[in-house]
């Protein structure tokens, strides 16, 4: 490797995050501009993978049979550095939670180790995630087979605080149905069976259960269908809670208590109910400490301030389903800092800091972070080893469940 400084590759990876600024930057506003909602997020696609493909990288759109999935790979090293990009925004408040800022990111990575790919061993794979904010593209992503070849997975999250190693909490999605019979509200409110009042029964339970719940464990929810008019009996009801804990364990618990709940509405006032699993369940980040402190040098060498660990395990955290992939592979999910006044994600304060210089800036930084952080565990000889070895262990699994689907079908036949 030459002795001259500017072609060490952090020096090179910094020069090209220079050279793309505006490119990913532009993104960062366009993505902000037009935010789509989960598995919608059309336009968005097109403008993450556009600048990826002009530089070469081989696009796959559609991946895992998720239209707006794709996956943009530069390079043929063993060494495979997952870059996930997140461009859902969220109903209402558009790009509250940044996934503008994170797409952006994970494409000035990709075109920032695109530079030093040949001379690292790398295999440069930006993974286009959608709907994270509900439909969890990365576990079914990850269930199908996108993630096999990846040796580590790295994103940034626009927040309020900068933290390296965050935590977050496991979460399900949970609609309950309640059916009952109509009835004129007056002439004969003795023939209805109220769905409304159901679910008001549910609701009520699971509000006398909050003082039981364990530490970190949370439900909220909304009514999205109360009844058609004051003057007939709502024969049918429906609600919608996210149910959050602090690991999947405890989070089956919460469950278990929550569907009691809903029970109670239904034998309460003679209803049938129904419980139905929106979506994925979403696990809690593991991230990988190696991978998080080599993050951690990186900011703190751009100028950045991080809380420390014993801050971190402090904070209030959401959920992602970021934690299903760091729990099957190294992976890390850090927040990084935006000016944002008193706002918070998913507010629309938030949505708006998300397009100002001070987010424009965490685009870069957080390129350049997770640049540095794959080049650290490039050139780290026993890191690189042991990233090669879990992939490669990970591979030999995937490769012996699919030999055994393979025989059990042809028997079948």
């Amino acid at each position: 490797m030459s002795t001259d400084p500017a072609s060490h590759p952090k020096a090179r990876c910094r020069a090209a995050v220079d050279r793309h600024a505006d490119t990913v930057v532009g993104l960062s506003r366009s993505l902000h501009a037009e935010p789509e909602l989960a598995f919608a997020e059309h336009r968005s696609v097109a403008k993450v993978v556009e600048p990826l493909e002009r530089a070469g990288f081989a696009v796959r759109r559609g991946v895992a049979d998720l239209e707006t999935a794709f996956t943009a790979t530069y390079g043929s090293g063993d060494l495979v550095v997952g870059l996930c990009a997140e461009y859902d925004a969220l109903p209402e408040v558009g790009h509250a939670c940044g996934h503008n800022v994170i797409a952006a990111a994970a494409v000035g990575a990709g075109l920032a180790l695109a530079e030093v790919a040949d001379e690292l061993g790398l295999t440069v794979k930006v993974i286009g995630t959608p709907a994270e904010e509900a439909g969890g593209g990365k576990v079914l992503m990850l269930e199908r087979g996108v993630f096999d070849d990846v040796s580590l997975a790295m994103m940034v999250h626009p927040a309020p605080e900068e933290m390296a190693s965050p935590t977050s909490l496991a979460i399900t999605d949970l609609e309950v149905r309640y059916t009952g019979r109509e009835s004129h509200a007056a002439a004969a409110p003795h023939l209805g069976v109220n769905a409304a009042d159901a679910l008001t029964v549910a609701q009520v339970a699971i509000g006398l259960a909050r003082q039981h719940f364990e530490p970190k464990q949370m439900v909220h929810g909304i009514v999205t269908r109360g009844g058609a008019a004051p003057n007939i009996v709502p024969a049918h009801t429906a609600a919608v809670f996210y149910l959050r804990a602090a690991d999947v364990e405890s989070l089956q618990r919460l469950e278990n208590r929550i569907r009691d709940c809903f029970h109670a509405g239904a034998v309460a006032t003679g209803c049938t109910h129904e419980v139905v699993q929106l979506g994925p369940p979403y696990a809690e980040l593991d991230p990988d400490p190696w991978l998080a402190d080599a993050y951690r040098a990186a900011v703190v060498e751009l100028g950045r301030r991080p809380l420390s660990p014993e801050e971190e395990r402090t904070r209030s955290t959401g959920s992602t389903d970021m934690g299903d992939v760091t729990r099957a592979l190294p992976g890390i999910h850090p927040t990084i800092a935006i000016d944002c006044g008193d706002a918070v994600n998913h507010q629309p304060e938030f949505a708006a800091a998300c397009a100002t210089p001070s987010a424009d800036r965490a685009v870069l930084d957080g390129a350049l972070a997770m640049a540095w952080t794959a080049v650290a565990a490039a050139t780290d000889q026993t890191q690189r080893a042991r990233l090669l070895s879990g992939a490669a262990r990970r591979g030999a699994t995937v490769s012996a469940a699919v030999a055994a689907a393979s025989s059990t079908a042809g028997g079948a036949v």
